[in-house]
């Protein structure tokens, strides 16, 4: 099933997703600046969008296997995966390692995915999810380089568009670069800057940016468990080399104040990850547009230190 990420691919996304997913709300923040409360989509994270629509597309194509879908993840990922195909009633198995938190196990299961734990490590999960999909047939998903799961993503700035006429940016966290890369494709359709925002120390695209292709790099920040991917993907490599596409770097400590900034300000609880977006915002040393978007793209956190008085 060949597919390539475009702007007809976002729009395609829209139609297998509708009804499905909740639509973003776009809500203000301060002067000129609006929040995108994605982290109220089902799961707590943008992942569903992608989920949904890589099943769905299979689906209308033919090629969804009775064996059902296979990831290994016990993040956002596998939580969408399972959710999704939940929602589509297909079979989901999901590979973690043996020390997965029981939180997450139990909530996979509570979404119906049949959990296997294997070996001590994620590359030891990943390896039996690869097994059982060529044994077993199962189809393969990915936590995001797949151009159906970052169309999917993409959808996100349609809607944010519609709620919010004359968007001029939009700033998205990035992490393996599955939301940056469909957002950033349909920004550019219709002339909207992107701002990519990466922790220092897990600079992913930034890294790809500066070696001119998706390099390996080390992770070490504060919102690595969502950020945390050590290659990019080709497609947000691709996406970030348009002239409206800005790549900034912010400090885990900028990140930690955003994240306590939303909850202490608005109450609004998300993961270091989504507050990275944020914190780029809040550091940058001139406006980045007249009408800003600011993607809240994960609340699947432990809130609990929010609540202790800062550090």
């Amino acid at each position: 099933m060949e597919q390539q990420l475009d702007h007809a691919a976002v729009c395609a996304a829209a139609d297998r997703i509708a009804g499905a997913l909740r639509p973003a709300a776009v809500v203000p923040a301060s002067e000129g600046v609006w929040y995108a409360l994605e982290y109220l989509q089902h799961t707590g994270s943008f992942k569903a969008r992608g989920a949904h629509n890589f099943l769905a597309a299979h689906r209308d194509a033919g090629s969804l296997p009775d064996a059902g879908v296979t990831i290994a993840s016990g993040g956002n990922a596998g939580l969408a995966c399972a959710w999704a195909a939940r929602a589509q009633s297909v079979p989901a198995t999901v590979f973690l390692p043996v020390n997965a938190p029981r939180v997450k196990v139990e909530r996979l299961r509570g979404y119906g995915a049949d959990v296997r734990l294997v070996g001590e490590r994620y590359a030891d999960a990943l390896a039996a999810c690869r097994e059982f999909a060529a044994v077993g047939g199962a189809l393969s998903s990915h936590a995001y380089d797949h151009p159906l799961i970052a169309a999917g993503a993409g959808t996100l700035l349609e809607e944010i568009r519609a709620a919010l006429p004359g968007l001029d940016t939009v700033v998205v966290a990035v992490g393996g670069g599955g939301l940056f890369a469909g957002v950033a494709t349909a920004a550019r359709e219709h002339g909207v800057r992107v701002v990519a925002a990466e922790p220092e120390h897990c600079r992913a695209l930034n890294a790809a940016l500066e070696a001119g292709r998706p390099v390996d790099v080390t992770v070490d920040s504060v919102a690595a468990d969502s950020l945390g991917a050590t290659r990019v993907s080709a497609d947000a490599l691709a996406a970030a080399q348009h002239k409206d596409v800005h790549s900034v770097l912010v400090p885990d400590t900028a990140i930690t104040a955003a994240r306590r900034a939303l909850w202490q300000e608005h109450r609004i609880v998300v993961e270091a990850g989504a507050a990275t977006a944020l914190a780029a915002l809040r550091t940058a040393p001139e406006p980045l547009g007249e009408r800003v978007a600011v993607v809240l793209c994960g609340a699947n956190t432990d809130p609990a230190d929010l609540a202790a008085p800062a550090s």
